[in-house]
């Protein structure tokens, strides 16, 4: 019986190449030079998982970016081995996928990010970093009932590539209703969510080279589809008022810029509101100089007190904004419906461009939101949704004074998902990510944003109510250790 070797070695998680690429490469490098032999057996997946402390899954995505280059194989019962024939005088030989995925124009998510969703796959974790509504908070039960009452008997063949018509024709009216936009159903295009919209509007309506404007700290600088598609990003500080207008101004004319992308109500992630004033300056200076806003509006009806700021959109007479909007926030993720307010040309275009992507979206979720918008169950849900939230906003603060009194400071949200926290003392953001994860609890750093170090991004929409205090002390025992 053959046996099977040790890998004494650990991964270096400071660095910004991923586990399992670090992982896949150390046991090439071994096998090259000759420490581990054609047949050599190697661990089981779930064994050199425990002997490097990472997930089995990590292994796993290892292992098989070796069996595609075709230096391991493995065969049920017998374990998983060095290739003989790898060795042989004519081998045969499997594309080298490691490079072609390097060599790829998309860039992969931010490290940060991508740390985060290998955490969440381990069970217990406490989860501050997602930015999306758990399971209490979303419309399961609604929904499921409206599934019922209204059986599915549709054609489902492609649709419309603007979206199914009368999901669009029901967004008119909740528009007019909850954001005081008037539009028309071929002015509004459906989505997969908001990231799908902003996606379709770098690559359809700018080129690599272009200027644009986003706030800073922003959720857009988490988004690496900006740099895949060769723009060049400007920020706007984010200050208790939001955005200073003028600073378009000043960014026009020293880079060009010919775009602004702003997330003014509640933004994420400073849940900061841009004030009346600077909306109607906002407006006044995008018109002077001829610039689209791209409004991105995820958040405005999770107001708590039911009362959100109009959207910039409401007050575009010149069609100069372009407003992007979303189930994710409000009812539930998994949907995957959006939508943009656009003018009809724009709309024409980025309707070719997705359905050369999909063919467009699936018709059975659209409806599933068309009939909820339309049914008695959307306000109530809206209004417990605002009073869920507020519990677990408060919840968190109360931990945060209680744990760490001295250490964090923040501005109190009035709507959204998220709690921004500033560190006082100067702290190392890796550190205090990783010491966190040891402990269970998963946060995201404020780099992901842009912000510089020393704050993190809370979200209290995710984790359980039971877990919040829970995780709030962990995550002080995490700075403490960290700071001593």
């Amino acid at each position: 019986m053959s046996k099977v070797v040790i890998i004494m070695w650990k991964p270096d998680r400071s660095s910004t190449q991923t586990l399992y690429h670090q992982i896949a490469d150390e046991i090439e490098r071994r096998i090259s030079y000759g420490e581990y032999p054609p047949g050599s057996l190697l661990p089981s997946e779930r064994k050199l998982a425990e002997q490097l402390g990472v997930n089995r899954s990590t292994v796993i995505l290892a292992y098989e970016e070796l069996r595609a280059l075709g230096i391991i194989e493995s065969r049920t019962g017998s374990g998983t081995r060095v290739c003989k024939n790898k060795w042989e005088a004519t081998p045969k030989h499997t594309p080298n996928w490691h490079r072609y995925v390097e060599g790829g124009q998309f860039l992969p998510n931010l490290f940060y990010l991508r740390r985060i969703r290998e955490a969440l796959q381990k069970d217990g974790m406490i989860d501050f970093a997602s930015g999306e509504l758990s399971a209490q908070l979303s419309p399961g039960q609604e929904i499921s009932t409206l599934m019922k009452e209204n059986p599915f008997t549709e054609y489902l063949g492609y649709d419309n590539p603007q979206g199914f018509t009368p999901l669009r024709e029901e967004l008119v009216s909740y528009l007019s209703r909850y954001r005081q936009i008037k539009t028309t159903d071929s002015s509004i295009l459906i989505t997969s969510g908001s990231q799908q919209s902003l996606y379709l509007i770098t690559q359809c309506l700018l080129a690599p080279g272009d200027a644009v404007a986003i706030e800073d700290p922003s959720y857009c600088y988490s988004l690496p589809m900006f740099q895949s598609a060769g723009l060049r990003l400007f920020r706007l500080p984010v200050s208790p008022e939001g955005i200073d207008p003028e600073d378009i101004r000043s960014l026009y004319k020293k880079n060009r810029i010919k775009m602004i992308f702003l997330n003014p109500t509640f933004q994420n992630p400073t849940g900061i509101c841009l004030n009346p004033a600077r909306r109607t300056q906002l407006l006044n200076v995008a018109s002077e100089l001829g610039l689209p806003i791209v409004e991105d509006d995820p958040f405005s009806l999770t107001s708590y007190d039911g009362d959100p700021p109009a959207p910039l959109k409401s007050h575009d007479q010149l069609g100069s904004v372009l407003y992007i909007g979303s189930f994710s926030k409000i009812a539930a993720s998994g949907l995957r419906v959006g939508w943009m307010v656009a003018p009809h040309s724009v709309v024409e275009r980025l309707a070719d461009a997705r359905q050369q992507m999909d063919f467009g979206l699936s018709v059975v979720p659209q409806k599933i939101a068309a009939q909820f918008l339309h049914s008695n169950f959307f306000l109530p849900h809206l209004e417990q949704l605002r009073m869920r939230l507020l519990y677990r906003r408060d919840l968190l603060v109360e931990a945060l004074q209680t744990e760490l009194p001295d250490l964090v400071t923040f501005t109190l949200p009035q709507g959204g998902l998220h709690l921004w926290c500033k560190i006082v003392p100067e702290i190392n953001d890796n550190q205090l990510f990783e010491e966190a994860l040891r402990r269970g609890v998963v946060v995201a750093p404020g780099s992901v944003y842009g912000s510089d170090s020393g704050y993190i991004r809370f979200t209290f929409a995710r984790p359980k109510e039971a877990e919040i205090t829970l995780g709030v002390a962990k995550f002080a025992s995490a700075l403490r250790a960290v700071l001593s």
